[in-house]
């Protein structure tokens, strides 16, 4: 193939890429206004500004969608998360600040909507559940392994899981039955001392790792 003839090829690849992409943002907010049920191809089509041809030649049905819209969720919040290393040096302040964040993302009202339409969905589709569990839930307990791993206990899977049930649970289950509100502004990062109580936080690491 000549390079003038795979120049236009790779440019509609890269505009199907981007068109794949803008369609899976748009999906995001049409599942989570509408809940899974009530959202439609043809909705998600109209709103992203393209045929249904176009959409189902991108997803073949609406679960797929789903799935993709799950896999795009979890990379955007794996961005906002980072690792243990990211937030201090010091290994206890650093595991603090990291269940910290973690804590402050899944309290912010788009995530709490979306945990809560991959339970309302879990029965039906279990597979959605699952890619929700491991893309968010388990990514994070590994990440904290590998760190608690390296500074702490090699074997640190019990201990990273214990940390998150510990600092994060009670709050992230108290919001997700609107016990306690979501958070609704974006989830900066220099907000996390005043989202969070990173004193209690603190205090559990110290304990949980001394422990």
């Amino acid at each position: 193939m000549s390079r003038e003839s795979a120049s236009p090829a790779r440019g509609r690849q890269r505009r199907g890429e981007e068109l794949r992409r803008h369609i899976l943002f748009v999906a995001k907010d049409v599942f989570l206004e509408t809940g899974y049920e009530r959202a439609s191809m043809d909705t998600v089509a109209a709103r992203a500004g393209t045929s249904k041809r176009s959409l189902y030649a991108h997803f073949e049905n609406k679960d797929k969608l789903f799935l993709a819209v799950l896999s795009l969720v979890r990379e955007l919040y794996l961005v906002k998360l980072k690792t243990p290393d990211d937030y201090a040096g010091d290994p206890a302040e650093a595991v603090a600040l990291f269940c910290g964040r973690f804590l402050q993302l899944m309290t912010w009202e788009p995530q709490v909507r979306t945990c809560r339409l991959c339970i309302a969905e879990a029965e039906r589709l279990p597979g959605s559940a699952r890619a929700y569990f491991d893309g968010i839930f388990a990514t994070t307990r590994e990440i904290l392994t590998a760190y608690l791993a390296e500074h702490y206990d090699p074997d640190s899977a019990s201990l990273a899981e214990d940390l998150l049930a510990r600092t994060v649970l009670p709050r992230l289950f108290r919001t997700l039955l609107n016990i306690e509100e979501a958070v609704g502004d974006d989830p900066a990062e220099e907000a996390l001392p005043e989202a969070v109580d990173l004193a209690a936080i603190r205090r559990l690491v110290s304990a949980t790792l001394a422990g």
